[in-house]
């Protein structure tokens, strides 16, 4: 299954037109990921010139620190504060997202029907293909491991934000 670019932009902006966001998909050019994830905060182009969302990008501090808001660490650093979830978790943090308290009780404020937000998720993650691992630095343990839950209060993170193990040619 494939999505379209202006698809997969509207479900974006749709879900993070009230957030402070940072959408982006850069290139995925080596073995370990977190390297490309290394590149996708300090602004690496999307590899399909698709759009993303960068609320930060006229922020002044960019001028001291090219990947503001993150700050720069090693890859050994992020990957050993992520964990991998599964697709549906996924769909649920992308929701969580949409909103400061990091919770699915922001569903509320949107127009649209659970159902269909959450079909503007699996827009998103389309993009990314079937064998797409998705990993996070949200500490919001579900029953089951590798399961986040956010029915609750505003979960715990760790830097970096929120990562997914990118497609053969992407990284997010």
């Amino acid at each position: 299954m494939s999505v379209d670019q202006t698809s997969w932009e509207a479900a974006v902006r749709h879900l993070y037109e009230d957030a402070y966001p940072y959408d982006a998909t850069g290139p995925r050019r080596h073995e370990n990921w977190v390297v490309d994830v290394l590149a996708l905060m300090a602004r690496a182009p999307d590899p399909r010139g698709w759009a993303r969302l960068d609320d930060a990008a006229q922020n002044p501090e960019r001028e001291a620190s090219p990947t503001y808001p993150f700050v720069a660490h090693p890859p050994e650093y992020i990957s050993s504060r992520l964990q991998e979830i599964d697709r549906d978790s996924a769909e649920n943090l992308l929701l969580a997202l949409t909103d400061d308290g990091c919770t699915l009780s922001n569903l509320s404020r949107f127009t649209e029907s659970e159902g269909e937000l959450r079909a503007m998720t699996r827009t998103i993650l389309t993009r990314y293909g079937d064998t797409a691992s998705f990993h996070t630095n949200v500490n919001k343990p579900g029953h089951v491991s590798g399961t986040l839950d956010f029915t609750g209060t505003s979960p715990t993170t760790e830097p970096p934000a929120t990562r997914r193990s990118p497609a053969p040619d992407e990284a997010i």
